[in-house]
């Protein structure tokens, strides 16, 4: 890393983290809701909004342009949210009645036998909460997440979910200055389940070397891997979502365990494992509309 780089990476942090701060001299519902307003007036001119109409359009063009309009400021809504609450997560995990387990009785059967698990989720809600539960009775779960190209900002990431993610957070992408750590991520999450470990995946985004599966009546090329881990390594995958009450920092997580069939054809096991998962996506999300990430991409 040249000198430069390195000054432009610590100056990104240092500006991160007085951002933070001044967020988290606030209380978590006021400053979520400043957020909230803030990007529902600066989100939709951005080109991410172009994407989100554009999205809402192909998923339900049944509904009135006024309609879709309504649900991509709502969406904006959300995500200000989360990145507040991404600020304050150690006090919303640490507040009373900000999280409620919908499915307690599906989790708590398993509790002290649970085995190797995959928990799948979706940008719904908060996502990050979706794998509490997991970490509230399986153990020690980790997770897959996207690489942050500041190595500073990328650290502090890490450390701050080390609460929500005890087993560690995997890299998906290249190590800082070499492949390393991108070339070895599928074989250490393979093993990691295999050894008994809980693996939280978000796994709703586009995926161009993945398999294509009816999302919204559309194909969307979708990833295989947690269908590929649970079915090679004897793993259950449990799907999980952390739906946002009333527009405020509070949250109930409903999960669902998805069956994994074991036949003498894995492809097509791979293949209806990952149709089901994106068959619920599709449920929930027509459900709540409003809280999913539209301005991701999703379909080629």
């Amino acid at each position: 890393m040249s000198p430069l780089l390195d000054l432009q990476y610590r100056l990104e942090y240092v500006i991160l983290r007085v951002v933070v701060g001044f967020f988290r001299l606030l209380p978590l519902d006021f400053a979520a809701g400043v957020s909230a307003r803030l990007w529902r007036l600066l989100a939709p001119l951005t080109p991410r909004h172009k994407r989100a109409l554009e999205n809402l359009a192909l998923a339900f063009p049944e509904k009135s342009e006024s309609e879709r309009r309504t649900i991509a400021l709502e969406h904006w809504d959300n995500l200000g949210r989360v990145s507040i609450e991404g600020m304050q997560l150690d006090r919303l995990l640490a507040q009373e009645g900000r999280i409620e387990l919908a499915d307690a009785h599906l989790l708590s059967r398993y509790q002290g036998r649970f085995g190797p698990a995959v928990g799948v989720t979706l940008h719904t809600g908060n996502w990050e909460l979706a794998v509490w539960p997991l970490a509230r009775y399986g153990g020690q779960p980790a997770a897959i997440y996207r690489l942050i190209k500041n190595p500073y900002v990328d650290a502090y990431v890490r450390e701050q979910r080390r609460q929500l993610y005890p087993g560690g957070l995997l890299a998906k992408g290249k190590a800082h200055g070499s492949n390393a750590e991108g070339q070895r991520t599928a074989r250490l999450i393979t093993d990691y389940v295999r050894k008994g470990g809980r693996l939280g995946i978000v796994c709703d985004l586009y995926d161009k070397s993945g398999i294509a599966v009816p999302f919204f009546g559309h194909p969307a090329k979708s990833t295989p891997v947690p269908a590929m881990i649970a079915r090679r390594v004897g793993a259950r995958i449990w799907m999980a979502r952390a739906v946002r009450i009333a527009r405020q920092s509070r949250f109930r997580i409903e999960v669902k365990e998805l069956k994994v069939p074991r036949s003498g054809n894995p492809g097509d096991d791979i293949r209806a494992i990952t149709a089901a998962m994106h068959a619920q996506f599709e449920a929930w999300v027509r459900e709540r509309p409003e809280q999913w990430m539209w301005s991701n991409r999703r379909w080629s």
